[in-house]
């Protein structure tokens, strides 16, 4: 299973719109090869999945003229948006400076998957959707790999929107049509925005219908959103511009099954760059770039959606598909084993040229993954205990023993960037924290803020760290007897059990089986339980678990309605993305703070607070990440050699060379 908790992607770098649903890092069946922006959706959402800031353009700062409300409303009108008025590229941009205008069309883009798939709508709350199904549907902005907080108008030709962001209008492009060459019109935008908040996850729905008081189409190609002024300014018209757009009259024409929260095998028509060619279930998916796609020459898209197809092989688990690539079964790979990185990446199409290895920056801050805590577990619910169960896992140990020395230690929710909280909170921080009131505990303005322990490679369990540990949970009632069992009061064990998908890493699995050794020694009654993928699926929904490895949590840059989703305390009980069930007044106040920062600055200030609010509740046990992409393909794929920071981009922006494709042919390293 591809959980590798490396750097956050695209759309977690800055969680700040409502999630529409599961991206493929979150998804029921993992992709080997996870992209950042056009996620490998199998479960629920693309592009848009964790997050996206929030940000917008002056018609001064744009050089874009001002309608003729302009003075009584400041009425802003431009091809982009972003809340502080920071578009790096203007109207008339030609492409953007990370893609090859010159690539060429043609070949395909083959990747692997483990695990199954029952459905094609990758919106449903049930089921487990085919890889990239999000490929299909266009946006009226999306935001680009390079930068935070910018979008830019896909079907949306320009927008315009109050200084007090209460509504926002956008018009759309009237060359955009579907792939059966009917129009897209604002009644297909403002009908796909009613089906999210009606038939979407309800955590979205939840936020975004707080959020959106109405939706109207002005007429056929200009749609209207007006929003709750009780509700931030944040996230608004960034939610709504990434509103996947689907086909009104597709829906209307069988709406008793034709729903988007229940999993079907019929794909509704969509007007993105690629559509569905075939499929054949639990096997493989494949999708054909539409010649007639309406958006190809929009500079957004210069450069981009280059194979011909795209086809996603599926496999049993994670043996069977890493032998499937080394036999060109299919031929390009994210690795996130680091056993198979450090061991088995030697073999003969290796050695000869056939297969190019190569580690590629990941400028995102890391996904904050690692062990998560139920925090609705009566057992679970004193923090000390949880600290107690974080000292039992020894990152130094299992970095050395069973990930070839290639993770590095985390403690933040954004490590590595400028919004790392330090010590004790003080300057900007400290009067932050303190103008929130007695919301904020004592402790996190006297106690350095939480990071992980010291632990040694050579013991797996330290005497130190077993004596501290059995300390905290001693303090919190529980005692370890005779039988090395901690009991509480009533007598009962401290019980811990973990959940895993029989198709996870090896490597993941044998940290599981170390960290539960580790937990029998400071008296937890720990185990772990490995179950098939659809029951996997099914009890992360339901929360099913004690404690789950989990990559859901969203690295943040800047903020909106989407840390709500991940980290607030009204979605806590059905957040998708929200896998502890967190709920922290503390949190909720930082968050809703932040809404309100005035300039990137007090944003700053507020996002740093927000890291130190989230280790002080101590929810997840963080196990490492990586720096770079480790990336695995067959030589006939290329990429610009400036690459965006953001986002690998390989099913955005890499082409296939035909003369090395050909090549590959005739040596026989192509099936």
């Amino acid at each position: 299973m591809t959980i590798r908790p490396r750097r956050a992607q695209i759309t977690n770098k800055i969680a700040t719109r409502p999630i529409a649903a599961a991206s493929a890092r979150h998804a029921a069946t993992p992709i080997m090869a996870p992209d950042r922006r056009k996620q490998l959706c199998l479960g629920a959402l693309v592009a848009f999945s964790l997050a996206l800031a929030a940000t917008t353009l002056s018609a001064q700062s744009s050089g874009e003229a001002t309608t003729g409300e302009a003075s009584e409303a400041n009425i802003t009108k431009s091809h982009g948006y972003s809340f502080f008025g920071n578009l790096d590229y203007p109207e008339n941009f030609e492409h953007f400076p990370f893609v090859n205008p010159e690539a060429p069309k043609g070949g395909e883009m083959v990747l692997g998957a483990s695990g199954t798939f029952d459905s094609l709508n990758p919106y449903s709350r049930k089921g487990r959707a085919a890889a990239l199904t999000t490929l299909q549907y266009d946006q009226l902005l999306q935001d680009t790999e390079d930068t935070v907080g910018q979008y830019y108008g896909v079907l949306a030709e320009s927008l315009e929107y109050p200084e007090d962001r209460s509504w926002v209008i956008f018009h759309m492009r009237p060359e955009a049509t579907f792939w059966d060459g009917s129009p897209v019109t604002a009644e297909d935008v403002v009908y796909s925005h009613k089906l999210l908040v009606t038939q979407g996850l309800p955590s979205y729905a939840a936020a975004v219908s707080n959020m959106v008081t109405s939706a109207e189409a002005l007429d056929e190609h200009t749609v209207k959103f007006t929003f709750n002024p009780e509700t931030s300014r944040r996230s608004r018209i960034e939610t709504v511009g990434a509103t996947p757009v689907f086909q009104k009259a597709w829906f209307e024409a069988d709406p008793e099954n034709r729903r988007l929260d229940e999993p079907r095998m019929e794909v509704a028509v969509g007007s993105g760059p690629y559509r569905l060619d075939d499929y054949e279930v639990n096997r493989r998916v494949t999708y054909s770039r539409r010649e007639d796609y309406w958006g190809a020459d929009l500079p957004f898209n210069v450069g981009r959606y280059n194979y011909d197809k795209v086809r996603v092989e599926y496999f049993s688990d994670q043996t069977a598909s890493f032998e499937a690539f080394k036999a060109g079964e299919y031929l390009f790979r994210v690795e996130s084993d680091p056993r198979l990185w450090a061991t088995s990446y030697d073999f003969p199409k290796v050695q000869n040229g056939t297969v190019t290895l190569e580690e590629i920056p990941d400028g995102a801050p890391p996904t904050p993954a690692g062990f998560v805590f139920n925090l609705d577990r009566p057992q679970l619910q004193d923090k000390r205990v949880r600290e107690a169960i974080a000292l039992a896992y020894n990152f130094e140990w299992t970095n050395e023993s069973l990930r070839y020395g290639l993770y590095s230690p985390q403690s933040s929710f954004v490590e590595g960037t400028h919004l790392q909280a330090k010590g004790i909170p003080e300057g900007a921080e400290l009067a932050f924290l303190e103008s929130l009131g007695d919301v904020v505990p004592d402790e996190v303005y006297s106690e350095p803020v939480w990071t992980m322990h010291e632990s040694d490679s050579q013991d797996l369990l330290g005497r130190r760290t077993q004596r501290e540990a059995t300390r905290l949970l001693q303090e919190a009632g529980w005692e370890v007897g005779s039988d090395g069992l901690a009991r509480n009061e009533a007598g009962r064990t401290l019980r811990v059990n973990m959940l895993i998908p029989s198709n996870i890493e090896s490597s993941v699995e044998g940290m599981h089986e170390t960290y539960v050794q580790n937990l029998r020694a400071i008296g937890v009654d720990a185990s772990f339980e490995k179950v098939d993928t659809a029951q996997y699926t099914l009890r992360q929904r339901e929360r099913g678990y004690d404690m789950i490895y989990s990559t859901r949590y969203g690295a943040f840059l800047s903020t909106g309605g989407g840390l709500s989703q991940m980290y607030g305390s009204k979605e806590a009980a059905f957040s998708l993305f929200n896998p502890a069930g967190l709920a922290s007044p503390f949190v909720d106040a930082v968050i809703d703070a932040s809404f309100e920062a005035q300039s990137q600055e007090e944003t700053d200030v507020a996002l740093m607070a927000l890291d130190r609010a989230l280790r002080y509740e101590f929810f997840l046990v963080p196990t490492g990440y990586i720096a770079d992409n480790w990336v695995a393909y067959y030589n006939m794929y290329e990429h610009p050699e400036q690459m965006a920071p953001y986002d690998l981009g390989y099913l955005s922006y890499w082409w296939v060379n035909p003369d090395k494709a050909q090549a590959l042919r005739e040596a026989g390293a192509l099936r």
